[in-house]
Formats: C-alpha cells, sequence, structure tokens
C-alpha cells in the first residue's frame, strides 16, 4: 500500500511523548501473568469476529519444560487472537480484500509471520485474503503448527440464511458453510540467530518474495532484537532482489506488541 494511505489509517498523533508514556504507564495491568490465555490447558476454543471458530491444541508440558533456546511459543498468547483479528479484518490496509464469491480471483499477495508460536492461529485468519502465508519459527513448534493447520482446515463460518417459501429460514441455511479455502498456509523453520532468510521460504519457484512480514510480540530476550530486526531487513530485501515480482510495492512490515486494544474477540467456553 501507499505511504500516505497508511498514515491516513493511524491514529490520531502524539503530541507529547512523555504526557502519552505516563498515560500508558498508569493504567492498571490487566494480568497478573504473562499474557498466557490459558497455559493449562491442552485445548483452547478461539472466536474471531464474525462468528469464525477455531480449535488450537497447545504443549503446558513443553511450556514448564527446561528446553534450550525458550518455551514460550508452546501456548497460546492474548495478544496472538487479537493480532489475527486486526490483520484478517476488512479494515486492515495491510492486505487486499477478501474473496466474495465463487468466481472472484484470489489474491497472489505473499505473507511471511516471524516467530509465530504454535497456534497457527493468524495464517489460518488471513488464509482467505491472500496467495501464500508462510508460518515461521524454531522447529520446536513444527508439529503442533500443523496440528492445528489440520485441525482448522475445515473452519467454517455462518452461512447467510436462505428464506423458505414461508419466509422462515430453511434447515439447511442452518448449517455453516465451509470457509474460503485453496490457499497456501505452511509452516517453514526459520531460527533469527541460525538460519537464512531466502526465498526458498516461499515454496516455489515463482513466488521468490513477500509483499508483507509481520511480527507479533515474539520476542522477550533481549539478546534476540538485534537477529529479530536483521532477520525482518533480509525478509524484506528479498523483494528488492526479486526481478520476477509482478506488484511494485517494496515489501511491507508490520510489528505487533502486547500493547495492542482488542475488540470482539473471545475464547469460547
Amino acid at each position: 500500500m501507499r505511504v500516505l494511505e497508511l498514515l491516513e489509517s493511524f491514529e490520531d498523533e502524539v503530541l507529547d511523548p512523555e504526557e502519552e508514556t505516563f498515560a500508558l504507564f498508569s493504567a492498571p495491568i490487566p494480568s497478573a501473568n504473562l499474557g498466557f490465555i490459558d497455559p493449562r490447558a491442552a485445548e483452547l476454543d478461539i472466536t474471531l469476529p464474525p462468528n469464525r471458530d477455531f480449535t488450537i491444541h497447545q504443549s503446558p508440558t513443553l511450556l514448564a519444560s527446561s528446553r534450550a533456546g525458550g518455551t514460550t511459543g508452546a501456548v497460546l498468547w492474548k495478544i496472538t487472537p487479537l493480532f489475527a483479528a486486526f490483520l484478517s479484518s476488512p479494515d486492515c490496509p495491510f492486505l487486499p480484500p477478501a474473496p466474495t464469491g465463487a468466481a472472484s480471483s484470489s489474491s497472489d499477495t505473499a505473507v511471511l509471520e516471524l516467530g509465530c508460536g504454535i497456534s497457527a492461529l493468524t495464517g489460518l485468519a488471513c488464509g482467505p485474503r491472500v496467495g501464500r502465508y508462510v508460518l515461521t519459527d524454531q522447529p520446536y513448534v513444527a508439529r503442533l503448527v500443523q496440528r492445528n493447520l489440520d485441525a482448522n482446515e475445515r473452519a467454517r463460518a455462518p452461512a447467510p440464511a436462505r428464506r423458505g417459501a414461508k419466509g422462515r429460514a430453511s434447515a439447511s441455511s442452518l448449517q455453516p458453510a465451509p470457509a474460503p479455502t485453496g490457499h497456501d498456509v505452511f509452516f517453514e523453520p526459520l531460527d533469527w540467530e541460525l538460519d537464512e532468510v531466502t526465498p526458498a521460504l516461499t515454496r516455489s519457484d515463482e513466488v521468490r518474495s513477500f509483499d508483507l512480514v509481520v511480527a507479533c510480540d515474539c520476542i522477550y530476550n533481549d539478546a534476540l532484537v538485534e537477529p529479530l530486526v536483521q532477520t525482518s531487513v533480509d525478509a524484506c530485501l528479498l523483494r528488492r532482489r526479486d526481478e520476477g515480482a509482478t506488484s511494485g510495492e517494496p515489501c511491507a512490515l508490520y510489528c505487533c506488541a502486547a500493547a495492542a486494544v482488542a475488540r470482539g474477540v473471545s475464547r469460547r467456553g
């Protein structure tokens, strides 16, 4: 998207940074934990607007383990459904509109997510709006990511009610309709400290770069700040080297921190 369009989507400009900082840090902390939804549950039911239900499998055992390299990606964090809801919303400026019918052509937008954790939730939510969504993280989350992709392959959304002869909704219209499918959402291991960012992440000979690189609240170790920044830069630079890119737009980078404010996202049950 163009820079001016992006700037217009922002809220009011912060005029006094000190006052803004004071207001943020004066607000009560909503929870005493690190931000997990439920670190003891092996399975979570998550609802994203408008009424899209997902079942997310996670690993409390892995979270509590002493695995070298960290375990924070083993469970779902509160910020992830909020981020997924924003990125997949019709008003999100970073992605093209969702297809509206069977005849609609799918987008060829390619998205790379850094530090996705086990849930695959953002990829599942955004899949119908993009041509390719690549989830990346350390290899230890791969099994649960794939399990969540498989478990939600038939994620369903409410179908519009069809009226019968007497004006009442027919029984068949009350059944949920399948969400759009046929878009590539998959996992690739990517360690910011050990791995190199290459076009091979796309798993495609035609698509050699990304339109959007996203990361959501995925860093808690100061030592990883520099590797994350460098990985983000390297991922965005793939577009500059991609002579076959059909889009004239440069790669965009969007990072979301836990301070994001959410509306309309809930845990079922």
